[in-house]
């Protein structure tokens, strides 16, 4: 562990509001509603884009007006899944980034959710125009989901990691 990262980790876990989140009884619960809201609206609306360039709904919309419509849900689901996650990263951070599930955790979603999930976001608008989805599209839709499965099994293993 780099004795730079656990510095911070502490100085952050020291800052005012991080000990106000692991200090109340209401504050923790509540910001990881938030965060997993943020999840919840981040990862559905992914869903349902790579489910449809995988071929599902091909009576509905194409890919590219199903990406146009959550689009601006998506993103915003992002927002708030980051801001919440960072909360809940602040409130604890010397036991997380010694975590090997959180590590692993951020380890998928960093490339997931900033180079794939863009990439996929962004050809969406062209490899979706029709009813029929190129087989590139397909595959990127389908590694997107495998990777999500990854993050959120990471995600659920942090606290059998714990130490204490």
């Amino acid at each position: 562990m780099s004795g730079w990262l656990m510095a911070f980790a502490k100085w952050l876990e020291g800052t005012s509001w991080a000990v106000s989140i692991s200090g109340s009884d209401w504050a923790y619960p509540y910001v990881q509603w938030t965060h997993f809201s943020g999840l919840s609206l981040w990862v559905g609306t992914t869903l349902a884009l790579d489910l449809r360039l995988l071929g599902a709904g091909k009576k509905l919309p194409t890919a590219a007006q199903l990406r146009d419509t959550l689009f601006a849900w998506n993103w915003a689901g992002l927002a708030i899944a980051v801001t919440g996650g960072f909360m809940l990263f602040a409130s604890s951070a010397t036991k997380y980034v010694v975590n090997p599930a959180f590590l692993l955790k951020l380890g998928v979603l960093i490339p997931t959710g900033l180079i794939l999930h863009v990439v996929v976001q962004q050809k969406a608008r062209t490899w979706g125009q029709t009813q029929e989805t190129p087989a590139i599209a397909k595959v990127l839709g389908l590694l997107e989901i495998l990777l999500w499965l990854a993050v959120v099994t990471a995600a659920v293993s942090i606290p059998n990691f714990e130490t204490f």
